[in-house]
């Protein structure tokens, strides 16, 4: 197939990512509703938004080098379904224990898109149009997220979490079709360039890569404690309907969006993923240190500082993407993003619960402001990268 091709990839790639994060990205709404049918205290909804990522931790690196060894199409349609599956196990759970075990099991199977879908796009493009590709395909991840604030909600109105879990997995069942349809690789890259684990796993001792993917760590923190708490935080607080919460979570996706695309072009543009990544880092600092001193504010300046900080906090993913897949170079990117990611899932799996104890050991409003901090430590972790 022609490189013309690469746009279909592309779409397919990002399509496929999108109906994941329906539910990843998603789930946060959801809690005011699993926490009535479960009877959780604040402590377990952190441990509820941690499960997903302990799987996703311990299976992305895992389907990174299944990617770089069996390619993508396998490995992301495989892996889509299995997720469509727990999701639907995770609706019909009778228990909290049962829900932890099928979201960690749904988090491992849904971990295939992220080194797939991103592996696609590095084969297809080349660098003069990378960071804007990156940014499109990693744009699927918030409107994945924007779909879920707005169905997941009436569903469980009206059916309760099953019904939502069954919608969510009815999209990654259509996204794995999907992958399976449209992704295939580049002609240029037959199977003797397959690479073997061992060569790999040397990409895994480059410094470079650890830095990254521990600032970028730094970063997630932010993001997890604005759009895994957001609506929890209005609905408790101040007494804001569930519905009208999402809303301001599906504003944040918006903007995520618009962003991701942005700031990848801009990388492309200005020649450098690094400058642009830490800039946005101090901006997330700010808008999150400004939702803190509003914690307890009017609702009209809350709930768009909340709406900023949650899609700017989502700006950077492409770029600490695009970062981990250059480092690495072609054929051995789905190991570096899938160390990079599991990095981040690490970060994922402790931010809520850290989160959700500082909330019960001090207040909402001081534990954003602990949030808007550790931003700027993944600042200073990054700045060495500059020349690369």
């Amino acid at each position: 197939m022609g490189y013309g091709y690469r746009w279909a990839v592309l779409a397919g790639g990002s399509v496929a990512a999108a109906t994941s994060a329906v539910l990843f990205i998603g789930l946060p709404v959801l809690v005011p509703t699993l926490r009535e049918e479960y009877a959780l205290s604040l402590h377990e909804v952190g441990i509820l938004l941690a499960a997903q990522w302990v799987g996703t931790t311990v299976a992305l690196l895992p389907w990174g080098l299944a990617a770089d060894r069996f390619g993508e199409r396998v490995v992301l349609s495989v892996g889509l379904g299995g997720c469509a599956a727990c999701i639907a196990g995770a609706a019909f759970a009778s228990s909290f224990a049962q829900l932890l075990v099928f979201l960690a099991l749904a988090g491992a199977a849904g971990a295939s898109v992220n080194s797939a879908s991103g592996r696609a796009v590095m084969q297809w493009f080349d660098a003069s149009e990378r960071g804007l590709a990156l940014g499109v395909r990693q744009t699927a991840i918030p409107l994945g997220g924007f779909v879920g604030a707005l169905a997941l909600p009436p569903l469980a109105a009206r059916g309760g979490a099953e019904a939502a879990l069954l919608f969510a997995a009815a999209l990654c069942g259509a996204g794995a079709v999907v992958g399976a349809l449209v992704i295939r690789e580049r002609d240029d890259e037959d199977d003797e360039q397959k690479i073997e684990v061992e060569s790999a796993l040397a990409t895994l001792g480059d410094g470079r890569l650890w830095r990254l993917s521990l600032g970028s760590g730094l970063y997630l923190y932010a993001q997890l404690a604005v759009l895994g708490f957001g609506v929890l935080f209005l609905h408790d607080e101040h007494g804001v309907s569930e519905g009208r919460a999402a809303l301001a979570i599906a504003g944040a996706q918006v903007l995520a969006m618009t962003l991701r695309v942005g700031v990848g072009r801009w990388s492309d543009v200005v020649g450098s993923r690094v400058g642009p990544l830490l800039r946005i880092g101090v901006a997330v600092s700010a808008v999150v240190a400004v939702t803190a001193a509003l914690a307890g504010g009017p609702l009209w300046a809350l709930v768009p500082a909340v709406a900023l900080a949650g899609g700017l906090s989502m700006a950077w993913n492409g770029l600490s993407f695009t970062v981990a897949a250059e480092l690495a170079g072609r054929r051995r990117s789905g190991a570096a993003i899938g160390f990079q990611q599991t990095v981040l899932g690490l970060t994922g799996v402790l931010s809520p619960i850290v989160f959700a104890a500082t909330v019960d050991a001090t207040s909402w409003s001081a534990a954003f402001a602990l949030a808007a901090g550790v931003p700027l430590a993944g600042v200073w972790a990054l700045r060495p990268l500059r020349g690369h």
